[in-house]
């Protein structure tokens, strides 16, 4: 045997022992557009660390949240890395389910992170929980030109009696086009978030300071008329079967007068390579009724660990890659600075290169920093949240209001009897749980 015959030999088994040594992280996501972009750029993060291979296991929104949360309940470790939102950080973090970033980096910069983000990752601990992948209010995406033709003007802050007016004036079923898109697919996240957010603007609140469901009182019955009402005169076809992403799609190809959804949305319904209406886009702050609350929200889309994993340096060596500011600077280098997750970084609201390429970016920021989760509503509540409650009872509680209320707006049943049984299953839930005595 050659010298040159064992070196190849000794190489070959090295490669071998370098392919079975790399560790795969298994990722749980939403399949939202930031995040599919993000798989895309995977590559990037694999060729500087070729010890750690990544599978992604995509997922629409209710499925992600479904899957993510019986895992870590039953202990699974079926995810190395889970997105999850900002309602389950808090909880999780308190229950033990989530380890704590300690080891992000030298150069990650957590007082970068914008407050109103970062506060809602924090345990009691004051550690971080979870990374930001973007983060997110919600506001009003108009057609300026539709708006035009309608003889209207969108203010900066308009009222739910705009909207109103603004979205039957620019209804044209001839030509299909729908005034306003608005969320009507049944989930915590899906529809109730919409509608939570919209209903503090008129006064209502889901538990009043003794935790007693309000269902059954008028400020919810103003919310969900106004909101049938205006689906039936402005709305697509199928509306309940509607959630972020059909929206999204309905705007792009020019079918929506007005969405009202995550200011996240920006930057894909001004960009020319996926929306038919790029250039035609205006944004104003999410409407109120004058009460002084508006119907935004607060969100994040975040990175986290669950607690148990076996592959913790690699998990958190992962989440510093794609909740860094590198790769906010490699998103802009492939696709443009209007197209980097938002709604995380202070940084990246002081860059002059966003804030030219972003006409979104100010309405963005004011919209975050507007929502406040420990004041979401006219009245007192005992709950923090703005477009939901901070209880463990509130994934399955939303979802079945969720579901009723999309019935509402599928004309299954009357506003009445959605809000009536509503009331019912959370006084039932509520008892059951402790809070009502």
């Amino acid at each position: 045997m050659t010298l040159k015959t064992i070196l190849l030999g000794a190489c070959s088994a090295l490669a071998l022992a370098g392919m079975a040594s790399a560790e795969t992280l298994t990722i749980a996501t939403v399949n939202n557009g930031d995040m599919i972009r993000m798989q895309g750029l995977t590559s990037e993060f694999t060729a500087k660390n070729p010890d750690i291979q990544v599978e992604w296991v995509t997922l629409e929104e209710n499925v992600l949240r479904e899957r993510v949360t019986t895992d870590i309940a039953t202990k699974g470790g079926q995810y190395d890395i889970m997105t999850i939102g900002t309602y389950e950080v808090p909880i999780w973090a308190k229950q033990g389910w989530l380890l704590p970033l300690d080891n992000l980096g030298a150069d990650y910069d957590v007082d970068d992170l914008l407050p109103a983000i970062r506060s809602g990752l924090t345990g009691d601990d004051s550690k971080l929980y979870a990374a930001p992948f973007y983060g997110e209010s919600s506001m009003v995406m108009y057609r300026r030109d539709l708006m035009e033709k309608a003889g209207l003007t969108m203010p900066d802050a308009p009222t739910w009696e705009f909207i109103g007016e603004a979205a039957r004036k620019m209804t044209d079923r001839a030509a299909g086009i729908n005034g306003i898109c608005l969320r009507g697919k049944a989930g915590w996240g899906e529809n109730m978030a919409f509608l939570t957010a919209t209903s503090n603007a008129f006064g209502a609140r889901w538990f009043d300071e003794n935790w007693k469901p309000q269902f059954d009182q008028p400020e919810w019955k103003n919310t969900l008329d106004m909101y049938v009402k205006l689906m039936n005169d402005a709305g697509p076809q199928g509306a309940s079967s509607n959630g972020f992403n059909e929206n999204l799609a309905l705007f792009q190809q020019g079918k929506c007068g007005m969405w009202i959804d995550a200011t996240v949305a920006a930057s894909f319904v001004t960009n020319p390579k996926d929306s038919t209406v790029a250039d035609k886009v205006g944004f104003a702050l999410a409407p109120d009724t004058g009460l002084g609350k508006r119907g935004n929200w607060l969100w994040a889309w975040n990175l986290a660990i669950p607690a148990g994993s076996q592959k913790t340096a690699s998990a958190e060596k992962f989440i510093a890659w794609a909740t860094g500011k590198d790769y906010a600077n490699l998103v802009a280098s492939k696709e443009g600075w209007a197209n980097v997750p938002p709604g995380t970084r202070t940084s990246l609201y002081e860059n002059p290169e966003y804030q030219k390429a972003a006409p979104f970016a100010k309405m963005t920021l004011d919209s975050i920093n507007a929502a406040d989760p420990k004041n979401p509503t006219v009245k007192p509540v005992p709950y923090v949240g703005v477009q939901f409650v901070a209880i463990p009872e509130f994934q399955g509680l939303g979802t079945t209001v969720g579901q009723l209320f999309s019935a509402a707006l599928a004309g299954q049943m009357s506003v009445d009897d959605a809000l009536a049984q509503a009331q019912q299953v959370t006084e039932r839930e509520m008892t059951r749980g402790g809070y009502i005595k």
